[in-house]
């Protein structure tokens, strides 16, 4: 079994800044692309980052120039960095993980998500 954890969200005010970090563990053979997804109320779930297990990163244009995404191969880990945070970006934030178990299957799995509240 393959679970995705994220933390690091929480209220902080406009023009601040959060770190959201999401640990993949379980049976684990290897990790393609990872990313974070946010969902507002009412909206859909849109893609927020991503990068690939060479590190090619993509970004939504709403958070280009604000947000940042690495990971740590070693730890399973990937990070996203968000700065000069706006209301608008208040949401539920996933993890999303592209794994390959040691079964061979592979598979999309998804963190439980973490809220993000940008507000004064």
């Amino acid at each position: 079994q393959v679970q995705l954890v994220e933390s690091g969200g929480g209220l902080v005010q406009p023009g601040g800044s959060l770190r959201l970090s999401c640990a993949a563990s379980g049976r684990i053979l290897s990790i393609y692309a990872m990313g974070w997804y946010r969902q507002a109320p009412g909206k859909q779930r849109e893609l927020v980052a991503s990068i690939t297990s060479g590190l090619n990163t993509n970004y939504a244009d709403s958070v280009k120039g604000r947000f940042s995404i690495s990971r740590d191969n070693a730890k399973n880990t990937v990070y996203l960095q968000m700065n000069s945070l706006k209301p608008e970006d208040t949401a539920v934030y996933y993890c999303n993980g592209d794994i390959r178990r040691w079964s061979g299957s592979r598979d999309d799995y998804w963190g439980q998500g973490t809220q993000v509240t940008v507000s004064s």
